[in-house]
């Protein structure tokens, strides 16, 4: 009876989502139905026992400071200031305004780690900039989908303070691991878009010097530094307290806040209104992310009970039992759940059921959380359900289609392919810097 109440507890969540049903209340149903038939009447009880454990855990206690950090400097204006200051020194070339939005992306995904945020944020800037000069609509969107995505794998990030909680994993050393696959990462962006741009012009024409007058050298260092160094003084001092072992995640999460704030006042983005949207967008982003946690906890500790942890240890040993065929499988799941969930709820359902079966195959467990976070981040970018796609639309003219917007995502999961093989054949990428820093 249990091994076939496990079975149906996938198909009966992803049943529930295709209906509309909201995904942390469709995780909170299935973990009632499946959890009555071993608990009778107490599985309400047993169940607080996960709301309040989400409720009152310290460490997931920096998400809404870093989310409000996001939303702060999302209201600020500094972004315009920034992507001004990329287009000054690299947009006479081809493809120039498309590599100004990944950088700008990447700069603001590591400022403020917020998912949806910063693509909406430069997908309002960027869109109305690479039309003027007619950019290809396939490069405009594949751009822009691409290095909103960057946000669930530049440190600091939401998903890595999540996942190192339940893998029970430091989170400085997660943040430092992705360093370096996230720059191989924004690297191969790049690449692809000078690339295409250079072979193929009229996707993606350069800035003319009218549009762009020539500036000083000394105007320009200027103007970049007033740009660029507040919001990536504001990334070392969130990363670099953390990294250092000088404050906790969530005291790391308040710095990065107080940074944001003093950036936004200087910059004088700071009104009584924009606060009050900022505290908003933080409450509501919140609850929506601890509500999944918590309806996520449910699911799994259900699962778990009604032997969920021996199936899957059954399928992996069916697949050969091999660590390489462990991986892949649990790699391949992640992805295929990303079609249909959001990365809170894939790390909710899957990093419990995976990490007992990681830590006993002797495989490193950051190195493997390195490798899952790239895969929830091309699912992220990956049609039919692509995240990033649905939070372009909701922005994009209607001149620009749906189409366009899959066909011109496909290089960049391509790129984040290669980033994912790359890590996957070369541990070090992943591990190398986590020994070298963390708690120094």
């Amino acid at each position: 009876m249990e091994s076939m109440i496990v079975a149906l507890m996938f198909p009966a969540l992803f049943l529930l989502i295709f209906l509309g049903i909201p995904i942390a209340f469709s995780l909170i149903l299935v973990s009632v139905a499946a959890g009555w038939f071993s608990f009778g009447p107490m599985i309400f009880q047993q169940l607080y026992g996960s709301m309040y454990s989400a409720s009152t855990n310290y460490i997931l206690s920096s998400i809404p400071l870093f989310v409000l950090m996001g939303a702060i400097l999302e209201k600020s204006g500094i972004a315009k200031n920034l992507f001004e200051a990329i287009q000054i020194w690299i947009g006479r070339l081809p493809g120039g305004l498309a590599v100004t939005t990944i950088l700008m992306a990447a700069i603001f995904a590591a400022a403020s780690g917020v998912v949806g945020a910063v693509e909406i944020m430069i997908g309002l800037m960027a869109i109305p900039a690479m039309q003027k000069y007619k950019y290809n609509n396939s490069v405009i969107t594949g751009t822009i989908c691409a290095g909103g995505s960057l946000g669930t794998i530049i440190p600091p990030t939401v998903i890595v303070v999540v996942y190192a909680a339940l893998a029970q994993i430091s989170i400085g050393a997660l943040f430092a691991a992705i360093m370096i696959p996230s720059g191989i990462m924004v690297s191969l962006f790049v690449l692809y878009i000078l690339i295409r741009c250079i072979l193929r012009p009229s996707d993606g024409p350069a800035v003319n010097d009218k549009s762009l007058p020539t500036i000083p050298l000394s105007q320009k260092i200027t103007i970049t530094l007033k740009s660029l160094l507040p919001p990536l003084l504001l990334m070392f001092a969130v990363l670099g307290s953390l990294l250092g072992g000088i404050a906790s995640p969530t005291e790391a999460a308040a710095v990065g806040v107080g940074g944001a704030t003093i950036l936004a006042v200087s910059n004088k983005g700071m009104t009584i209104s924009s606060l009050g949207e900022s505290l908003k967008m933080t409450v509501r982003i919140t609850a929506m992310i601890l509500l999944i946690v918590a309806g996520g906890t449910m699911f799994t500790g259900i699962f778990a009970v009604n032997g969920g942890g021996a199936l899957v240890e059954n399928i992996a040993e069916a697949l050969g039992g091999g660590s390489t065929e462990v991986i892949i499988f649990f790699l391949l799941v992640t992805f295929l759940l990303g079609f249909v969930l959001d990365w809170t709820s894939i790390v909710l359902i899957c990093v419990p059921i995976f990490t007992p079966i990681i830590k006993s195959l002797g495989i490193d467990p950051i190195w493997f959380a390195t490798l899952v976070l790239v895969t929830i981040q091309t699912s992220y970018l990956t049609p039919p359900m692509a995240s990033s796609i649905f939070y372009l639309k909701s922005i994009a003219p209607k001149d620009i289609t749906y189409g366009q917007m899959c066909k011109g995502v496909v290089p960049f999961i391509i790129a984040q392919l290669i980033t994912l093989a790359i890590v996957a054949m070369f541990p070090s990428v992943a591990t190398w810097l986590p020994s070298q820093i963390v708690g120094f």
